[in-house]
């Protein structure tokens, strides 16, 4: 122990052991998450989450191994051999994924009752898993070790090696058996913990072993060199964090996708009580209940959710392993029906038709399964009293709610019951004993259908009857004679030769199952095919326009103005729009089209054609159900939409491309005032990906320090004194330069980042006032988006206790846009701030539509004059009379005016003539460089102080 702990202080930079061990954690932390998540799902989708953990943590593990090498100080190290340092790599991941896979498999079995007896599988299992992962992290370390080449030889302690390899498998026990438990939070830190010590363990014991002499080696072949092993490493710590990422995003997905289906599923609780309809999970428990399933076997949803589908099952079944390969079977074929013993809450047993069905998602993955549990006990009671047919044989027939008919070994019938003369609409004298087979289908299918069958139909059901009577399992046999008509069959053959069938009116069961299969493929409010309904229809089009050399093409309609209309009259009249636009669109569609509802007020649309003309009458059509309001309540309702349409093949030959392309265009018509309908065009998707390159560095653009604040002077007018400051925020890319506010505030305002970044200017620009040797204000811009955040006033209030900066030397400015956006919000903020102490300054004076209304509702403390005014004044008389009107509007109000875009000496002279308090510009300064300090200007001439101003 003396040894190793001497090796780790006296070989090793400490920085880079605890950069080591932090990667090291965080990759164990990645895995531990990632195991626990392929638990809860089934083995198909589990090996994608099993796969994701091994790379993790194999990445993990030799980024930790070479991050401590960089730290190890042999002082003669030459390099790395390629080969061996790309297996180093392979090793781990490989074997750390087959351990996964080992461990958790072997958990499945334990979780669905296969080893109920014992618990030594799952013991076994995880005991293999950790040899298989230690031995690959042995591996990997003393091959990234046989990757070093210096000058020297190596030598290794056999006993320390031996202790080594015992240290990396010993703590992976228990690592493995936390990782396994559903106590997620304190089984993911004690499985992170002890994967971390196993990694840890073995490379500082490794190390120990180590020791070199001295001599001299000539390096053959290509070495990979410390500093670009370093950029190596690092980019596989970061791997690490990029899988954890797309890991979230993945389960994010499935878990919407399940909600999604839960949703679908849960609108059949309200309407159907006759039989147990719910839903299971992927690993078989219960993720919704019905009020039926409830009736049936005695739980409440709050007691059963959560609960596995094999507490249903009889202790013989369990035991047997049933319910497991029920689920296999359902998830193999897709559907699984048949009939067995189940149980009920109080213990008791009943005798159950089930359907069990997988359910999937747009994409193919395994979702869960929907069961329908019917009881059918006293239908199984009646088969078996059938079955001994002698002196019980009226007693069954009377209670029975089947049809029944009895056979003889001639196929004549012998009897049948009042259920079946009910069933077909037959009177008491139309089946009298001795009428064969045959004579029986016709007059009852004929009674109940309206008309005689035919000999096809005849002959089919004879079949149908035998195969019956030939299988020994008596499954049923369900026929669906029209819609209002379908039933149920079972036959059992008797030992003289002849058999009876009874007959089952399943006509609602089916219908409730059809509305099941329309509801998970339609949307509940407009009716229209849903998103996977739609998935489906455009995957087979494509298929069919490739094949036929025809174009299809695929439309995103987005409603304008929808928002106003729920916020002005709620969503129960937005929900009427959608209704009648669906209805509208429903009406004009022809053969190879298509409407879906994607969801909210999204939609798409589809055609299949073969001239570009087909293709505009179709969107033609599609536009002019959007013309016209829609009339509710005595209100019209206005509105209009944007439609970005893109076609196959010449726009893309995939699905998601041809329905992202369209997305794209939809924007572009949204943007595009007067164009409703926009194509696709390849520029798009470069601007949306310039657009997605220049958010995703924004987002970083705060931590590498690109963000800089530039400050341009304001000065008194009437003696050209220095009033302040305004802080103007400017970003330094690293490849593009110097960017300006235009081109990325609207991207940080859509992506949210411009709270982080507001925030940044806010507290940046209060700092440096803070330094200043006078008492000059700075004045900070505030986004609309900022304005209406709940906390800016606790925000504003924090960065001045922080900065220490007087409340009075900071001004606030804000456009009239921003309070327009939600003025109840905006104005409560601002009289917050404003109590504080801190000035408000409207900004842009002049360019909105209701600045009179605005300047009524809130005090404010400076008018801004928008530049452009300023800028025109030369050469437009309104621009000067404009000028004039603020000032005059500024002055009655006691409101100082502050011009903006003071250029030249004629726009310094008209503001001087015209009495305006203070001014910005170039003429006066442009900004610059943060001051550190502030010159007070001697007395003069205006435009002397003014000039000085401007040159500091």
């Amino acid at each position: 122990m003396l040894d190793i702990l001497l090796c780790i202080r006296d070989a090793h930079d400490p920085k880079f052991v605890l950069l080591a061990a932090s990667v090291c954690v965080m990759a164990a932390l990645t895995s531990v998450l990632l195991i626990q998540k392929a638990k809860q799902v089934r083995r198909g989708p589990a090996r994608y989450w099993l796969l994701a953990a091994g790379a993790s943590a194999g990445f993990g593990i030799w980024a930790t191994h070479f991050i401590a090498m960089l730290g190890y100080t042999p002082g003669m190290i030459a390099g790395y051999a390629p080969a061996l340092t790309l297996l180093s790599l392979l090793i781990p991941i490989v074997t750390t994924s087959l351990a996964l896979r080992a461990a958790v498999e072997t958990s499945y079995k334990a979780a669905q009752g296969d080893n109920s007896s014992s618990p030594m599988p799952l013991n076994s299992g995880i005991a293999a898993g950790a040899i298989i992962m230690g031995l690959g992290i042995s591996a990997m370390h003393y091959c990234g070790m046989a990757a070093l080449t210096l000058p020297a030889r190596m030598h290794w302690d056999a006993g320390y090696v031996i202790v080594s390899v015992i240290a990396s498998i010993v703590p992976l026990v228990p690592a493995l058996h936390f990782a396994m438990r559903r106590d997620r939070h304190r089984a993911l830190l004690a499985g992170t913990g002890f994967i971390a010590l196993a990694v840890v363990g073995l490379h500082f014991t490794g190390m120990t072993a180590l020791s070199l002499t001295p001599e001299r080696i000539s390096p053959s072949g290509l070495l990979i060199a410390p500093n670009t092993m370093a950029i190596l490493v690092s980019a596989c710590a970061l791997g690490v964090v990029i899988v954890a990422i797309l890991a979230l995003g993945m389960a994010r997905r499935s878990e919407k996708s399940v909600r999604e289906s839960e949703r679908q599923f849960s609108l059949l609780q309200r309407g159907i009580t006759d039989c147990a309809i719910y839903m299971l999970d992927a690993s078989g428990h219960v993720s919704s209940w019905n009020i039926g399933a409830e009736r049936l076997k005695g739980y409440r949803a709050n007691e059963i959710l959560g609960m596995s589908v094999a507490s249903f099952y009889t202790p013989e079944d369990r035991a047997d392993g049933l319910p497991a390969k029920t689920l296999a079977t359902a998830e193999r074929e897709g559907k699984w029906h048949g009939r067995g013993w189940r149980m009920r809450r109080d213990g008791s047993r009943f005798w159950a038709e089930i359907t069990l069905e997988a359910v999937h998602d747009d994409k193919g993955a395994l979702v869960g399964f929907a069961k329908i549990t019917r009881d059918i006990t006293q239908l199984k009671a009646d088969q078996d009293r059938i079955a001994e047919i002698g002196r019980q044989r009226d007693a069954a027939l009377g209670h029975m709610h089947q049809g029944l008919c009895l056979f003889d070994a001639n196929e004549r019938l012998v009897l049948r019951n009042a259920r079946f003369l009910e069933m077909y609409g037959l009177d008491e004298d139309s089946l009298p004993p001795g009428t064969t087979l045959r004579e029986l289908i016709v007059i009852a299918l004929t009674s109940r259908l309206g008309q005689a069958p035919s000999a096809d139909r005849i002959e089919v059901s004879c079949q149908r009857i035998h195969a019956g009577v030939r299988d020994l399992d008596h499954t049923p046999i369900h026929v669906a004679y029209s819609d209002d008509f379908a039933i149920s069959l079972v036959s059992r053959g008797l030992p003289d030769g002849g058999w009876v069938s009874t007959f089952d009116d399943i006509t609602h069961q089916r219908r409730s199952e059809a509305r099941i299969a329309h509801m998970a493929m339609h949307d509940g409010l407009t009716g229209l095919p849903n998103r996977t309904r739609f998935n489906i229809w455009l995957d087979d089009a494509i298929e069919h326009a490739a094949r036929s050399d025809q174009n299809l093409g695929i439309g995103v309609i987005d409603l304008d103005r929808f928002k106003d209309i729920n916020d002005t009259f709620g969503h129960a009249w937005g929900d009427v729009v959608l209704t009648e636009l669906a209805s509208r669109i429903s009406a004009v569609l022809g053969e190879n089209e298509i409407a879906s509802r994607l969801g909210g007020d999204e939609f798409g649309i589809a055609k299949l054609y073969s001239s570009e003309s087909e293709l505009a009458d179709f969107l033609a059509r599609i536009e002019a159900c959007f013309a016209q309001p829609v009339e509710h309540d005595k209100q019209e309702l206005d509105f209009g939409a944007s439609i970005g349409v893109s076609a196959f093949p010449a726009d893309g030959e995939e699905r998601e491309t041809l329905l992202n392309n369209a997305d794209l265009a939809m924007y572009r018509a949204k943007a595009q005032l007067g164009d409703t309908i926009c194509y696709y065009e390849p520029s798009m998707d470069e601007n949306a990906r310039a657009r997605r390159k220049l958010a995703n560095d924004l987002r970083q653009a705060i931590e590498r320090d690109e963000l800089t604040l530039l400050y341009q002077p304001q000065c008194f007018i009437s003696d050209g004194r220095l009033s302040g400051y305004e802080a103007l925020l400017r970003w330094r890319h690293p490849t593009s330069g110097t960017i300006s506010p235009v081109e990325f505030i609207p991207i940080a305002e859509e992506t949210g980042q411009i709270l982080a970044i507001g925030e940044w200017v806010l507290r940046e620009a209060c700092r440096e006032a803070s330094n200043w040797p006078n008492s000059h204000r700075v004045a900070v811009n505030l986004s609309p988006i900022q304005l209406v955040q709940p906390e800016l006033p606790a925000l504003v209030t924090r960065i001045l206790l922080e900065t220490g900066l007087s409340p009075r030397r900071l001004e606030l400015e804000i456009t009239e846009s921003a309070i327009i956006t939600d003025k109840d919000r905006a104005l409560h903020n601002l009289r917050q701030i404003k109590a504080l102490g801190v000035a408000i300054a409207m900004d842009d004076f002049g360019t909105g539509y209701s600045s009179l209304d605005t300047l009524h509702s809130f005090p404010f403390d400076k008018i801004k004059i928008d530049k452009s005014f300023l800028l025109q004044s030369d050469q437009n008389e309104q621009a000067r009379a404009i000028i004039r009107a603020v000032l005059a509007l500024g002055q009655s109000l006691s409101i100082p005016v502050l011009a903006e875009g003071v250029e030249t000496a004629s726009h310094f002279d008209l503001l001087v003539n015209e009495g305006c308090q203070e001014a910005q510009g170039y003429y006066l300064g442009r900004p610059g460089e943060a001051p550190s300090v502030l010159v007070a200007h001697e007395p003069g001439s205006l435009k002397l102080a003014a000039l000085r101003a401007a040159n500091g």
